[in-house]
């Protein structure tokens, strides 16, 4: 059962990141279609057990936030990283959290169990964090080996580093000195913090070679979802048709208890064919009054926002149109532009073509439209 406390997660993107290279700082950079911040706050946004998030960031890096979901609460960061988590507790006073989560945006790669171990462990225990039992021998030494470090009761920090609201803010007051992470600086206040196993994947961004790492693992993770869709709509009385959201002059009208936009038809079912979610017609029953004649962007958006609530983003959408008039050619980059805006898609992420039945079958006799589309869903 779901803790009814607020916990929020604080997301730390106000650094510089240089030296992994790009013109952009390492965690606006992109990996796989989205940026390293981008990666960890969907993360948290996932996740059932958060309940909002906040993203802590340079002010220089303003135009980044508009990649970010609407959702998510930004911020101004500090000089430095304890400033920055300042900003971001001062700020959170009015909605008295009782706990925080306070992650690198650079660690892209979180996973939800991890998260959900961290939420265990400080709500038992007050103050808890991930970390990795260092496996490799340890050397002091310059340029030749001086002596041998025992690494036992060793390990890398990772982040998100979990702490009830109050204790991470009354460690923060008492801070005489800078600290590399916030376990520091609440085990310099005296509290005690827990340690829960780590994740080797939970790498933090660096280097330049670190984006092809965190690529490979977060690859590994992305589940794929296909889906086709088919659809039929036979000519009626008519001036013009609706196809792919663009209405065109035509010598007959598609028959259809909405306004018969075959193409679209075809790309929803799609979508929903590939969450195993059924179709159109189990979503808005054609015996309902209120779908007649309506716009099929609203069974198209209605896909598109079940994909999302469902963890996965569209990647691509392919739709063919089988006719022999009207001419698809020169209305394909009016209709991709729309069938985009309405998923909110990139235009490079739709194709719309048309083929003809060379005069075979009903679409070669004229006598109605049909339309075929494969979609791609990959998991956020």
């Amino acid at each position: 059962m779901k803790d009814l406390s607020k916990t929020i997660a604080i997301v730390l993107a106000a650094g510089r990141g240089t030296r992994a290279g790009g013109t952009q700082p390492k965690q606006w950079q992109m990996l796989l279609g989205k940026s390293l911040t981008a990666w960890s706050v969907d993360a948290f946004m996932s996740h059932a057990e958060i309940d909002a998030v906040v993203v802590v960031h340079h002010p220089e890096d303003q135009e980044m936030i508009a990649q970010l979901p609407a959702a998510v609460r930004c911020l101004h960061g500090g000089a430095n990283r304890d400033d920055s988590v300042r900003c971001a507790l001062s700020a959170l006073k009015d909605q008295a959290p009782e706990y925080v989560l306070i992650h690198d945006a650079a660690r892209p790669c979180l996973t939800q169990s991890l998260i959900s171990t961290c939420i265990d462990a400080m709500r038992a225990r007050g103050a808890a964090a991930p970390a990795v039992a260092l496996q490799d021998t340890l050397w002091r030494g310059g340029d030749t080996v001086e002596a041998t470090v025992d690494r036992s009761n060793l390990w890398r920090a990772q982040t998100p580093q979990c702490f009830s609201y109050q204790v991470i803010c009354s460690a923060h007051a008492a801070a005489t000195r800078p600290a590399t992470d916030d376990v520091q600086v609440v085990s310099a206040a005296g509290h005690l913090v827990a340690i829960v196993p780590g994740d080797a994947d939970n790498l933090k961004v660096t280097l330049p070679g670190d984006f092809a790492r965190a690529e490979r693992i977060l690859r590994g993770r992305m589940k794929l979802r296909l889906g086709n869709g088919f659809d039929v709509h036979k000519f009626g009385p008519g001036t013009e048709i609706t196809l792919c959201g663009i209405t065109l002059p035509h010598k007959a009208g598609l028959l259809g208890h909405s306004d018969a936009d075959v193409g679209m038809h075809a790309v929803t079912d799609a979508v929903y064919g590939a969450l195993a979610r059924g179709d159109i017609g189990q979503h808005f029953p054609p015996s309902d009054l209120r779908w007649k004649g309506a716009p099929s962007d609203i069974f198209l958006k209605h896909a598109v926002q079940l994909a999302e609530e469902l963890g996965f983003h569209i990647e691509n959408v392919d739709c063919t149109l089988i006719c022999e008039f009207p001419k698809i050619g020169p209305h394909s980059i009016e209709m991709r532009a729309r069938m985009a805006q309405i998923m909110g898609l990139d235009s490079d992420q739709v194709s719309i073509k048309a083929t003809t039945s060379e005069t075979l079958g009903f679409t070669g006799r004229e006598e109605g439209i049909a339309a075929i589309a494969t979609v791609a869903l990959v998991s956020r």
